[in-house]
């Protein structure tokens, strides 16, 4: 297909497709999708080699959450059966986090249900990434706790931590559609703001939530122009309970296409599999490898993942290696300017093959 020769030419250049290119990619037939993967994953590979790092998520605080966000099980009003729970401690944290890292995860992500901190709420998280780092100097820590009031996201980086999550989740024109206790423009200043007191931002999307093509390549185009260091990419849970209960919608198929598009418009950015995964795909989890360069190990804010070793075991049947274990190798042309990619607004040295 010439559309892939151009959009893997593009790629390597780190050039932006047009829209219409995006939104062809999504229009691909089942027939060829294998061909899709191929050539999302030669620009995957040119800028990621075969490394996949691990993150590991820890939910700080569950539940009760004053927002209506439709596809969320502790949003206001929700009937799904979460835990519910109040702060975790900082070494219930730190411990849980361990965990992780035990596992492999180079990243930790700190996640709070609510709108946003108070100063107190931040006083705690800064607490709880001193006990992580008091373990391991070297974990990344990233930060998800809604938005952001002036002066907390310098709070947090002068805390230990060297990220902040907050997803745009779907496009402007239908966020409306979502949520009606915040709007789009309330999640890009909160990435913004991160990405000024000098965190590396991190900001994805929730793709199966009834949206449209065009909505998808409208977030994924204002998440490149936000530039942010990575790009998860959820796959909508519908949890009972929730609006979106009955919105089951995507194939394994349909979930690839998404992932290649996303890789092709952000073909140097760090794009994580997120929640909905083992949902989604299914048996067809491996061939995403090709397409992403992270994905989360274990389980996610109110539901399980597949077990860690099965994490693990994939990723080297699939032929790939995780990040910080062992030897990893990157086109040696591309290390500095990965590095380079990696350590934009995160302030942080690392090292020569990082």
């Amino acid at each position: 297909m010439e559309l892939l020769k151009t959009l893997v030419d593009k790629g390597l250049r780190r050039e932006l497709p047009t829209r219409e290119e995006a939104l062809a990619v999504l229009s691909t037939t089942d027939a060829d999708l294998l061909d899709v993967v191929a050539a999302a994953g030669r620009v995957r590979r040119e800028w990621f080699g075969r490394r996949v790092k691990l993150n590991y998520l820890v939910n700080l605080k569950s539940g009760l959450c004053p927002e209506d966000c439709s596809y969320c099980s502790q949003r206001l009003g929700s009937k799904a059966g979460v835990l519910k729970y109040t702060w975790l401690k900082p070494e219930e944290a730190a411990a849980a986090a361990q965990a992780g890292v035990a596992g492999g995860a180079k990243r930790v992500c700190l996640v709070a249900s609510g709108r946003g901190p108070t100063d107190r709420d931040v006083a705690r998280v800064s607490d709880t990434i001193a006990a992580i780092k008091g373990e391991d100097a070297d974990v990344e820590v990233c930060a998800c706790l809604g938005l952001l009031s002036d002066g907390q996201a310098e709070r947090l980086r002068e805390a230990g931590a060297d990220a902040y999550n907050h997803n745009l989740n779907t496009s402007e024109a239908t966020y409306g559609d979502i949520c009606t206790t915040h709007d789009f423009s309330d999640r890009v200043a909160t990435v913004q703001q991160a990405q000024s007191a000098g965190l590396s931002a991190c900001s994805g999307l929730i793709a199966g939530m009834g949206e449209r093509d065009e909505d998808l390549v409208d977030v994924v185009f204002a998440l490149r122009e936000l530039d942010p260091d990575s790009v998860p990419v959820n796959f909508l849970i519908p949890f009972e309970g929730t609006p979106l209960a009955k919105e089951w919608s995507l194939t394994p198929q349909r979930c690839l296409r998404i992932l290649a598009m996303v890789r092709f418009v952000c073909p140097d950015v760090e794009v994580r599999l997120a929640g909905g995964r083992e949902v989604h795909l299914r048996s067809m989890q491996p061939l995403a490898l090709h397409l992403v360069n992270s994905i989360f190990l274990g389980d996610y804010l109110t539901s399980e993942g597949q077990a860690g070793k099965a994490d693990l075991d994939m990723i080297a049947d699939a032929g790939f290696l995780v990040e910080g274990a062992g030897t990893t190798t990157l086109p040696e042309h591309r290390t500095e300017d990965l590095v380079a990619v990696r350590r934009r607004g995160a302030g942080t040295e690392l090292p020569p093959n990082a």
